[in-house]
């Protein structure tokens, strides 16, 4: 009975990291425009919340020419994890 509700949890993992990847998308948007006012609650919150899992990859990959590169890590780790996330659950209801 307990098999039944991994595919769930699965599902649940897959679609928050979607979220996240719409998060990121944005955060990095807003890197384009050096005018937006980043007192904006809704965007310090946005950083706060994407800032650190970018900051793990430009640990790894400092910017080359003034280009952060970071986030192309970040959005393929995600969707490694997502596939992978849909393989298990896949696996599960075929099981």
């Amino acid at each position: 009975m307990s098999s039944q509700f991994i595919p769930e949890i699965f599902g649940v993992l897959i679609t928050t990291l979607g979220i996240y990847k719409g998060l990121l998308i944005i955060r990095v948007l807003l890197t384009w425009f050096p005018n937006i006012d980043m007192s904006n609650p809704i965007l310090i919150n946005l950083t706060a919340i994407t800032d650190p899992y970018l900051n793990f990859f430009r640990g790894i990959i400092p910017a080359i020419g003034g280009i952060d590169l970071s986030p192309i890590l970040a959005f393929i780790l995600i969707s490694v994890l997502q596939s992978l996330f849909g393989n298990i659950s896949m696996a599960f209801l075929a099981y």
